[in-house]
């Protein structure tokens, strides 16, 4: 598909499923009450409505997604997106990376580490509380065993506590299982092709 996104960017492609959303307007009763809460609370993407043919799992998924990516206490909401950004990137996923990168940007009015993230791939120069965050979710993400103590100890040496390094694994790893998702059930595309 020549049509697919295949750059990081923080320009958030339109999704296209593969498989035909559900369609609210003749969705069931228990999909509608799955769909009611949302990733974020926002509208309900194409993505969501895919999800929604299987109406047990978006009931607990979206408000683990919530939990994980928006409560308050532990990890800042920047660095969060820091870990998911940092799952996407080595999972090549390109949508997700790039709403991760625009909201690590407007979190912190900023886009200098996204710049570099893209531009200068992992090995980007980071100030050394992002560059401890940004490799553990890379390695968490390229295999599990390889984010070890010498990780968790580069943490806690860059400041982080035991909940700020729970929330870390956690937003890193709900992006190892999110990418995956929508690898298999859509494609990025670029949106001139997609509306027209």
């Amino acid at each position: 598909m020549s049509d697919v996104i295949r750059k990081f960017t923080r320009n958030v492609p339109h999704w296209r499923p593969r498989v035909t959303p559900v369609d609210l307007a003749t969705a069931t009763p228990e999909q509608l009450d799955a769909l009611k809460v949302t990733p974020s609370n926002t509208k309900v993407s194409e993505y969501v409505l895919t999800l929604a043919h299987d109406v047990e799992s978006l009931a607990v998924r979206s408000p683990l997604f919530n939990a994980i990516m928006y409560d308050t206490g532990g990890l800042s909401r920047a660095e969060r997106e820091l870990g998911a950004l940092g799952a996407s990137m080595v999972n090549h996923c390109v949508y997700c990376a790039a709403v991760h990168a625009m909201r690590h940007a407007q979190i912190e009015k900023s886009t200098e580490v996204t710049n570099r993230l893209f531009r200068d791939g992992a090995d980007a120069e980071l100030e050394p509380r992002d560059r401890a965050i940004f490799d553990f979710a890379v390695a968490l993400s390229e295999c599990p065993s390889q984010a070890g103590p010498d990780h968790v100890a580069a943490l806690q040496e860059a400041g982080l506590d035991a909940a700020e390094v729970l929330d870390l694994i956690l937003s890193a790893a709900l992006f190892g299982w999110a990418n995956r998702l929508m690898h298999v059930l859509g494609d990025p595309v670029r949106q001139e092709t997609a509306m027209g």
